[in-house]
């Protein structure tokens, strides 16, 4: 296997980790923005109030979003074990 072959495996799984962990980063930083402007038009400093929705709307984003998430690390998975198995 050639240093360009490693290189464009590596890039390959460091951009499906990228896209994978997109979605829930994306919600959580959506519900942290929603959950800081309702604590700062209410004043409410309450720090699991912050804490809780996002760890919430994440679980239902990966809920949401696993078949997807599992289909696209099959997908590598399987790219992978057919590239090893040409190695000569």
């Amino acid at each position: 296997m050639t240093a360009e072959a490693i290189l464009r495996i590596m890039r390959e799984g460091l951009l499906l980790i990228l896209l994978l962990s997109g979605g829930p980063m994306l919600v959580s930083v959506l519900v942290g923005f929603f959950v800081s402007v309702f604590q700062a038009t209410t004043q409410i400093q309450e720090q699991t109030l912050s804490y809780v929705p996002k760890l919430i709307a994440v679980f239902v984003s990966i809920a949401i979003l696993g078949p997807w998430m599992l289909t696209q690390m099959v997908r590598f998975t399987r790219a992978l074990f057919e590239a090893i198995a040409l190695i000569h």
